[in-house]
């Protein structure tokens, strides 16, 4: 683990649902390779890294502080899980509800890789934007909300940032 993360025991939350519904076994290089072929993007070394600690799954602090108001509260927006790189589970990448799911299905703007869910069941979801970078460069990660006519709400310029920018829920009771 590089220093992006102090002590990974303490970002991920232990629960018989996300091991049932999110983490997939640890991706191996050709893996990572093949989901990247089929999203058309190369993902972030950062995303990689995190899940070669646990591959998909829902963080302990599941709040992101915004400079504007979403569908989902003025001051922050929140992440259910991380769907990590495979197929095979429900919420992972390229599973029955990942990134290309929510494309063509949802109709969310087609802009990069769709990593996060929300609590609100796929009205709103995080994504790791590619626009300004292009399919091989460091994408930003954004919120992207349904609700409000696909508003793309700015969050982090690196999937890093975004990680360490997550505080715990209890900073907005």
């Amino acid at each position: 683990m590089s220093n992006y993360f102090k002590d990974i025991s303490t970002f991920w939350k232990d629960s018989d649902y996300a091991r049932e519904e999110y983490i997939n076994e640890t991706p191996s290089a050709e893996l990572v390779k093949e989901i990247e072929k089929e999203l058309g993007y190369k993902l972030p070394d950062s995303y990689v890294e995190l899940m070669q600690s646990q591959n998909g799954g829902i963080p302990i602090n599941t709040c992101f502080p915004t400079n504007e108001a979403t569908s989902w509260a003025d001051d922050h927006v929140a992440i259910h899980g991380i769907l990590g790189i495979g197929r095979e589970k429900t919420y992972s990448l390229c599973g029955e509800v990942g990134s290309k799911f929510m494309i063509d299905e949802w109709e969310y703007p087609d802009i990069g890789i769709y990593f996060g869910d929300c609590p609100s069941a796929g009205h709103d979801m995080f994504c790791l934007d590619y626009r300004a970078c292009g399919k091989n460069g460091e994408p930003q990660v954004v919120h992207v909300d349904q609700e409000d006519d696909y508003k793309i709400t700015f969050l982090a310029s690196s999937f890093e940032e975004f990680i360490k920018g997550l505080v715990n829920d209890e900073a907005f009771d």
